[in-house]
């Protein structure tokens, strides 16, 4: 494929999206991996809530804040009421907050789908178009696009009758994660629902996500699929020169060329680690909390090398730069990179079951409302 994607106006060559995840893809994890890219490619935010955008949340208003090297910045919206949903888009697009508005429709998590939210709406088909009505109507020609699932189980599946209402309403693009609701992140994403949806909705770009870990895998779902682009998510954590592999690997799909992948040492992934701590410290503009809100990464950053239980609990504890840096010297840094250390890393547990309203599938026609108490109190999960 050398065809780049196109997002409204904007064409994102390679075809490579990176996944909003809460408290993961704040603007120095997107600094980085658009660092490791050369700047190619589309770089999402942390899912924003319409309700704390239009009320100016300080929270919310610092994550929709992008670094002036972004462009198209990317700002993916979360919301369950249609005014709402289109107040926050006016707003974006009166204040030139953002490039691209994607809107979320995916999220599995118990205490959103409960109230009829995340993967639970599109079940509810005039719900769903209503939302994406008031969003594509109120985005003054910015582009909106739309993430969702297949569907709440494998007996309630939306993904079909909700992308050809987003065709209708005039959604640009598509990207569909192959599980249901109750999947969760178990098991594996059903690449085959990625290549009915593109068969579908021939008009727009289709991207598909799920069990990308690597570059080769992206190529083999778009050869597999025949969809537009890739949506990785977990597959980048702890490896942000992904970014890097999928430059090299859709250049090389293009030229013919064999490519080359990033395959770090202990050494240089530790230093990749020390700055993603001091960016995520600049940009809280606090050392401590920066290097606190790494530690989640660690694991991420470390799977596949040796480093001693002791050594791996001490990082994970770690409470400034200085004791970062002197605890990552400690290892051997000069062990290179382990095979094995690609696949899975992340939520991988599945659910069987998805708490959902009282009588919410009744009827998929039935016209629903949501209260506000479905959205998260403010952004980023």
């Amino acid at each position: 494929m050398s065809q780049p994607l196109q997002i409204g106006p904007h064409a994102v060559t390679p075809p490579v999206v990176l996944a909003p995840m809460a408290g993961i893809t704040n603007a120095p994890f997107r600094t980085l991996c658009r660092e490791f890219s050369g700047g190619r490619g589309l770089f999402v935010s942390e899912m924003i809530t319409t309700r704390a955008l239009v009320e100016r949340n300080a929270k919310t208003m610092r994550l929709v804040h992008f670094d002036a090297t972004e462009k198209p910045r990317s700002l993916q919206l979360y919301g369950v009421d249609p005014e709402t949903v289109g107040r926050a888009v006016r707003m974006i697009a009166d204040e030139d907050l953002a490039d691209h508005i994607d809107l979320n429709f995916g999220c599995p998590v118990p205490k959103v789908t409960r109230k009829g939210g995340g993967s639970a709406l599109p079940y509810k088909r005039p719900l769903l178009r209503a939302i994406l009505r008031a969003a594509v109507g109120n985005a003054g020609g910015l582009p909106v696009t739309m993430k969702m699932r297949k569907g709440i189980d494998d007996d309630h599946l939306t993904y079909l009758d909700a992308a050809r209402i987003a065709v209708d309403e005039g959604v640009t693009a598509i990207a569909l994660h192959g599980r249901t609701a109750a999947q969760h992140y178990g098991g594996q994403a059903d690449w085959s629902a990625i290549a009915r949806l593109k068969e579908a909705v021939p008009e727009i770009p289709v991207l598909g996500n799920g069990d990308i870990w690597s570059a080769d895998d992206a190529l083999r779902m778009v050869r597999e699929t025949g969809c537009d682009g890739v949506v990785v998510g977990r597959g980048c954590l702890g490896r942000p020169w992904l970014f890097a592999d999928l430059v090299a690997a859709f250049d090389a799909l293009a030229t013919g060329r064999e490519p080359a992948y990033a395959r770090p040492s202990l050494r240089e992934v530790a230093e990749v680690m020390l700055r993603h701590a001091r960016l995520l410290g600049e940009w809280q503009e606090d050392e401590a909390r920066g290097v606190i809100d790494f530690r989640k990464h660690v694991a991420w950053y470390t799977k596949g090398f040796t480093v001693g239980s002791d050594l791996r609990r001490a990082l994970a504890v770690a409470g400034s730069l200085d004791e970062l840096a002197s605890l990552l010297d400690r290892l051997d840094l000069d062990q290179p990179w382990p095979a094995g250390a690609d696949g899975p890393r992340g939520r991988t547990s599945g659910r069987n079951r998805v708490t959902l309203p009282d009588g919410w599938l009744d009827d998929p026609n039935a016209v629903a409302t949501i209260g506000a108490d479905a959205e998260l109190a403010t952004s980023g999960g």
